[in-house]
């Protein structure tokens, strides 16, 4: 299940994501329509720091459930394989 891999390493998304990955991320997930402008703004405004905003992006989206999941998961692989292989995940 793609949100048990996301809660699995949540910790580690929050250490090692930069800022830019981040928002790709909330950018291609506006374009899949799992994020409305107004969430990704409410990520982006009400998180200062970049450890706040990865937390705030990866528990909207376990919310959202498996479909946006593994979506995340597919754009962070496409984005930065290196983050990808390091957590572990697999599509």
């Amino acid at each position: 299940m793609a949100v048990d891999q996301l809660k699995g390493i949540r910790v580690s998304f929050v250490d090692k994501s930069s800022k830019e990955i981040i928002n790709q991320l909330l950018d291609d997930l506006l374009g899949d329509s799992v994020f409305s402008d107004g969430e990704k703004d409410s990520i982006l405004e009400e998180n200062k720091t970049r450890a706040d905003k990865a937390r705030a992006l990866i528990d909207s989206v376990c919310r959202k459930g498996n479909e946006a999941s593994r979506k995340m998961i597919a754009h962070l692989q496409q984005r930065d394989p290196t983050l990808f292989s390091e957590l572990g995940l697999s599509l």
